[in-house]
């Protein structure tokens, strides 16, 4: 079994009305509570019962008052286990966890009734922490199919008329109306109708996209202030959000011949250690030994052969490393995560929400002739002031300090800007190519908006996503860690995504733009090796799912992205990144220490039980004390210093 914790985080999300733009879409699945599992409740109650009786052993109490809370302990920690292990047992199969209730059991009944519980409280527990991390994965999918509506208004192919039909009726070649603030139903391409589309869920571009006659949309994006019909071009069943979700599950099924590998070693180790322990309590018996040293005998091997101190020759370095990274912010979802991060020797980047901050920013303020840069923003900063558009409040934003005028006739068209009146003026700001002026465009890596007094062109004002802080610094470190170039996946255009990569120290020949989700996944699975992929919105699940390990913003990041990654990045500082990354390498070279000094005790101790005459207590002392030593080595990790080093 292993624990795996997984983060949950969210942000409110605001409803769009015909006269506001497109708010994020964000997937927001229904969770599975820890207590709603019954592997969490049970495995509650053991650990109650035991951290009752402990004390009461430890400060001398009756037998009679803490023996049946351990009791209680075995039975509410172990009856599950055992239960599916006789069932695997009826299947002519044996695994470690009926082992280890065995194990439990064969110390109690010579006396070490604590230590039995305590294996039956720590495997419990880590079978309710697995268990819910698989239905939060459940949760994540089935929340990302709500993003696709239910509904979509049908026109009839003859006389237009509206009918509400659900869209997993849809066919190719049906027309629906998409009005103002709904989502599209299906992937399909435009008839008639203009609109700003968020279709950040789908291609993780950072601002709406305008959309008319010819464009193509895709199912679950938001519509903005305009109506749109569309021509269905894809079944429900494969419109991109569908194919999302079956590379998710598809990339998560593919850890599965791992844990199968695990499974056999396990089921190999049961079956060779229960052999053992029969034979060394058999073949003496068959000698004329006396059957009181026989069982004797067979319960210190039993006691001294037990992989404890295998189990935390592992465990606590790499717990050790996530309880640290989690104090500097990233939270790794699993002790498998943590050993696997210091394998990476590929990083691939998203880039909006990712290496930038997902936002526009005005970058700087272009006036002609007869105006100045602080009129120029001060006016469009007046025309805009009412309108929701992403580029509208930068605008906004960046002109707080500004004089603002009174803005009258305020109108806005999807695709084209806004106009109104400010100082008796007429003020337009909005898309060059709409207004006439796309020849004219200076040269920018954003996005240029083009403002106009009277009919004339009065500047410009150009706009870009920012840099994340830290994001160039990360790139080189984990260039430098892994000894490989750095890619950068995105659904962008890609000359943003080329000027982005040059501030970042990606090389260009790495970059990779104008990709879907599912090229994405591709391009992942193309890179070969330990990859580890960064990203943040639904668009980039499937990558996520799809990389050795995936690591999600935690704030900038879309809950399905958080659900699906390994790890979350919780203040969006990706120069944690390197950081966890050696962390983990430190963790691994732990491991084999401990998993050497492990097995040195287990192979001395159970040859002296089988050649000599291993007194239980010594037997218990060297089991417990190597079991200790290994425990407390993992712990280094824990300091402050292992996070800088």
């Amino acid at each position: 079994m292993c624990s795996c914790m997984v983060a949950r985080m969210s942000a409110p999300t605001s409803t769009p009305t015909a006269l506001s733009a497109p708010a994020p879409v964000r997937v927001r699945p229904v969770r599975t509570r820890l207590f709603a599992l019954p592997e969490a409740r049970w495995a509650a109650a053991a650990t109650a019962a035991f951290l009752l009786a402990l004390p009461l052993q430890l400060l001398g109490g009756s037998a009679w008052l803490w023996g049946p809370l351990y009791a209680a302990a075995y039975l509410a920690g172990g009856w599950e286990p055992a239960l599916e292990g006789l069932r695997a047992l009826r299947a002519k199969t044996l695994d470690v966890d009926l082992l280890m209730i065995v194990a439990a059991l064969g110390a109690a009944s010579i006396g070490q009734v604590m230590d039995g519980a305590l294996l039956i409280v720590i495997f419990a527990t880590s079978g309710a922490v697995e268990a819910l991390a698989t239905a939060r994965t459940e949760d994540s999918v089935r929340g990302l199919l709500g993003l696709a509506p239910p509904t979509a208004t049908r026109l009839h192919p003859d006389t237009g008329a509206e009918e509400t039909v659900e869209a997993a009726r849809l066919a190719v070649g049906d027309v629906v109306l998409v009005r103002p603030g709904e989502r599209v139903g299906a992937d399909g391409r435009v008839l008639d109708g203009a609109s700003d589309i968020d279709q950040a869920t789908i291609t993780g571009e950072p601002l709406p996209v305008p959309k008319g006659p010819g464009d193509e949309v895709f199912a679950g994006t938001l519509n903005g202030t305009g109506a749109l019909r569309v021509r269905v071009e894809r079944d429900p069943s494969d419109t991109v959000i569908a194919r999302v979700v079956a590379l998710v599950e598809e990339a998560s099924r593919t850890k599965a011949p791992t844990q199968l590998f695990v499974e056999r070693i396990e089921h190999r180790y049961a079956l060779g250690m229960v052999a053992a322990t029969v034979l060394v309590f058999v073949v003496p018996l068959a000698f004329g030994a006396e059957l009181t040293g026989a069982l004797l005998r067979a319960m210190t091997f039993m006691i001294v052969a037990s992989p404890c101190a295998v189990v935390l020759a592992t465990m606590p370095p790499l717990l050790s490393a996530i309880a640290n990274a989690g104090r500097h912010g990233v939270l790794i979802k699993s002790a498998v995560v943590m050993e696997g991060l210091g394998r990476t020797d590929r990083i691939a980047y998203d880039k909006t929400g990712t290496l930038t901050e997902g936002t526009p920013h005005l970058t700087e303020a272009v006036p002609e002739p007869g105006f100045s840069a602080d009129e120029l923003l001060s006016l469009a900063a007046s025309a805009e002031h009412r309108s929701e558009h992403p580029v509208a409040r930068a605008i906004v934003a960046a002109a707080r300090d500004l004089p603002r005028e009174e803005a009258y006739d305020f109108r806005s068209a999807p695709g084209r800007g806004v106009s109104a009146t400010v100082g008796g003026r007429k003020v337009e700001v909005g898309s060059p190519e709409q207004l006439g002026e796309g020849e004219a465009v200076p040269g920018t890596d954003g996005t240029a908006v083009v403002v106009r007094v009277d009919g004339e062109r009065a500047g410009w004002l150009l706009l870009a996503d920012r840099i994340r802080p830290g994001a160039p610094e990360a790139v080189v470190a984990l260039s430098r860690l892994t000894a490989a170039p750095s890619v950068l996946l995105t659904g962008d255009n890609r000359r943003a995504a080329q000027a982005v990569a040059g501030r970042t120290g990606v090389p260009s020949d790495g970059v990779r733009a104008g990709l879907l989700p599912h090229e994405k996944a591709e391009a992942v699975r193309d890179l070969g090796g330990q990859v580890l992929f960064v990203g943040d919105g639904v668009n980039d699940a499937p990558a996520l799912a799809a990389a050795h390990t995936g690591v999600a913003m935690g704030r900038a990041g879309s809950d399905l992205a958080l659900e699906t990654a390994d790890a979350v990045l919780v203040h969006d500082d990706l120069t944690a990144i390197p950081k966890a990354v050696a962390l983990s390498r430190r963790a691994r070279r732990l491991v084999v220490q401990n998993l050497c000094l492990a097995g040195v005790f287990i192979t001395v101790l159970v040859i002296w039980d089988l050649v000599g005459h291993l007194p239980l207590p010594l037997g218990v002392a060297g089991h417990e004390g190597s079991t200790i030593l290994v425990g407390l080595n993992g712990l280094r990790l824990l300091r402050e210093s292992a996070w800088r080093e």
